[in-house]
């Protein structure tokens, strides 16, 4: 594929190399993929939930992606699949690559001389490499971006303009970074002595695994003494602060402006919602999903949906029900009274 062509493809070619049940015309091609509602006869299409059916009975689409249950829903050539939701998704991959690197450097980039590139590194404008950085082969360092000295940035990596990756840290394989992330500034270690604050050197790393993405402006603190670890497969979106030697666990997905303090673990495979917060020196066991607004104040070692966001309301309701919580000790005292004088009386009339 060459200057603006489009990647076309039949059903067939992608049940070729993604498994599923073609049902109506194998040849049906498309270019692009788009929502029920505005598909055009080029494009493909999907369906998850029956709460979409009148939408996919109205699709202008060329072809469908469905879940078995939904496979007689419509006359449309379609592809039938066990999750149409990911499916989808790779499709989408597949008719909208990445574009390939332009190996070499921009004028106005810095690249030290002891930096060691491999082949095919794209380096952008005013970039700045350092000292005995390397970069792998494929690699895309946006304009704006800094690699500080000895950092190291392995395969086919990504980083939209403005990153900055501190000295010493690690990137896997096919990670991305988007514009403004910082990898690697210090953690907020500090000591109070004689009233006033000592900082403490952060001296270890971020090691971040292959496959990694991680959204813009999202900062990640090196270790103080040991290394802030990110695990293979980790998506961290948009405006996300993890603190000093924290370890997030292989595949977990974790939603824009959620905040971890320092030297907690995450396990693997977990989500967790958008603007939460886990507190310092915690641990979370795998598969473990926290919704949106939760404060995590204690371990948890057990899979499970955590949720301890408050349900908005009215406001003069909400007032009136937070103005009864914050009595909800002093309730409960008077339960416990009273339970001790029923089971009194209990006593004396039995």
């Amino acid at each position: 594929m060459t200057g603006g062509e489009q990647a076309s493809y039949t059903l067939r070619d992608i049940a070729v190399r993604f498994g599923g049940e073609v049902i109506g015309d194998p040849q049906t091609r498309v270019t692009q993929v788009a929502s029920l509602e505005n598909a055009t006869p080029d494009a493909v299409a999907f369906l998850a939930n029956e709460r979409y059916l009148q939408q996919l009975r109205m699709t202008r689409a060329g072809a469908v992606i469905l879940g078995s249950a939904l496979r007689d829903e419509t006359p449309l050539p379609r592809i039938v699949c066990d999750n149409p939701y990911a499916y989808f998704a790779r499709v989408s991959a597949l008719l909208n690559p990445p574009r390939a690197p332009v190996p070499g450097a921009h004028a106005s980039a810095v690249v030290d001389g002891s930096a060691a590139l491999e082949a095919d590194v794209e380096i952008g404008a005013l970039a700045v490499v350092g000292r005995n950085a390397t970069i792998g082969a494929g690699s895309i360092v946006g304009p704006g971006c800094i690699i500080g000295d000895e950092a190291v940035l392995g395969r086919a990596v990504r980083l939209y303009p403005n990153v900055t990756i501190y000295h010493g840290c690690r990137v896997g394989d096919r990670t991305i970074v988007h514009a403004g992330a910082v990898i690697g500034a210090d953690g907020f270690g500090i000591a109070m002595s004689d009233e006033r604050w000592v900082k403490i050197p952060q001296i270890g790393r971020v090691v971040i695994g292959v496959d990694v993405e991680i959204g813009a402006n999202t900062t990640i603190d090196r270790g103080a003494i040991d290394d802030t670890i990110i695990e293979d497969g980790v998506k961290l979106d948009n405006q996300i602060q993890v603190g000093h030697n924290v370890r997030i666990g292989a595949h977990t997905a974790i939603a824009a402006c959620v905040g971890i303090a320092g030297s907690s673990r995450v396990g693997r495979y977990c989500r967790i919602g958008g603007a939460s917060g886990i507190a310092g020196h915690l641990s979370i066991a795998d598969h473990v999903e926290i919704s949106a607004h939760t404060l995590i104040t204690k371990s948890i070692d057990r899979p499970g949906t955590y949720t301890g966001a408050y349900p908005f309301d009215a406001n003069s309701d909400w007032r009136r029900n937070a103005a009864q919580l914050r009595h909800l000790g002093e309730l409960a005292d008077r339960v416990r009274v009273l339970e001790k004088k029923l089971a009194a009386k209990e006593r004396s009339q039995s």
